[in-house]
């Protein structure tokens, strides 16, 4: 008996991307769970144009806490994952298909091919055979956590197989359409990650600080042979550094400050306090 497959798309304001993902695999998903967080443009009208399910999530600062919740509402055994700046070739759907007929596997690790100012990157961390996730899985053997980046891990037990990057045979992902594009998500999940890592108790060190964000360079540009990549490579190695200082400057104010509103508190009194000595040498 044919297994059938549920397709989850966690949106935001994505009338721009979300035909390409919902062309790429309306013909043959039997099911399309859309869980939004109450887009202001057409991005739920689009969705059910497309026949898809839609369900309403309260607005977060990162999807990742709310992959659960879409993955709950999925009716299939299989479900497979997917953005809505992302999209299916055709090659790889038929591919994901066969592999659910053989019945072999449990979670299907999947290489990404991520776009990054106009082009497809092949190294600097981001290129298909450096960069996969599991995105294809059995209802049951993937946990979600709220990490962000690292919101998926396969159960103990799970059979797992992991494709090879073949031309055609990877999730396509527009990326980052230009460097305010990126900065302006940068500013969101180094937020997040910030928080969660404040929250688990781990303080940004002033050794960290400097090692971390070096190592992040020689990895992307050295390592993983960003180099190869061009003037790409060289400033997406570059922008990650920045990624890891902010992050660890963001873990620092929520240890030595707290929040930003706490920060606006401080400076109330501080202004208070010149304005009282302001009126005492009038006096």
């Amino acid at each position: 008996m044919k297994q059938k497959i549920s397709v989850v798309i966690n949106t935001l304001n994505e009338e721009r991307n979300i035909p390409y993902a919902l062309r790429s695999v309306h013909s043959w998903a039997d099911e399309i769970v859309v869980v939004d967080m109450h887009s202001e443009d057409r991005t739920v009208d689009i969705a059910r144009e497309y026949g898809a399910k839609v369900y309403f999530h309260e607005r977060i600062a990162a999807f990742d806490g709310a992959r659960q919740f879409a993955i709950d509402q999925a009716s299939n055994e299989w479900i497979l994952v997917l953005d809505a700046d992302e999209l299916i070739p055709e090659p790889l759907s038929r591919k994901l298909l066969d592999v659910i007929a053989e019945d072999k596997f449990d979670v299907v690790i999947i290489p990404w091919l991520n776009y990054l100012l106009g082009t497809a990157l092949m190294y600097t961390g981001w290129g298909p055979n450096q960069d996969k996730h599991p995105r294809l899985f059995r209802k049951g053997m993937i946990t979600a956590f709220s990490t962000i980046h690292d919101f998926f891990k396969p159960v103990n037990g799970a059979r797992i197989l992991e494709l090879d990057y073949q031309e055609n045979h990877a999730i396509v992902h527009f990326n980052y359409i230009n460097t305010t594009h990126f900065i302006e998500k940068l500013n969101r999940y180094t937020s997040v990650e910030a928080s969660q890592a404040h929250e688990r108790g781990e303080c940004a060190s002033f050794v960290t600080m400097i090692y971390a964000p070096i190592k992040e360079f020689i990895s992307r540009y050295v390592r993983k042979s960003g180099w190869r990549d061009g003037w790409r490579g060289f400033y997406l190695s570059c922008a990650m550094v920045f990624y890891r200082l902010s992050i660890f400057s963001k873990m620092k104010e929520l240890e030595s400050l707290g929040s930003a509103e706490d920060i606006k508190s401080l400076y109330l009194k501080e202004a208070e306090r010149l304005l009282a000595e302001y009126g005492r040498y009038k006096q």
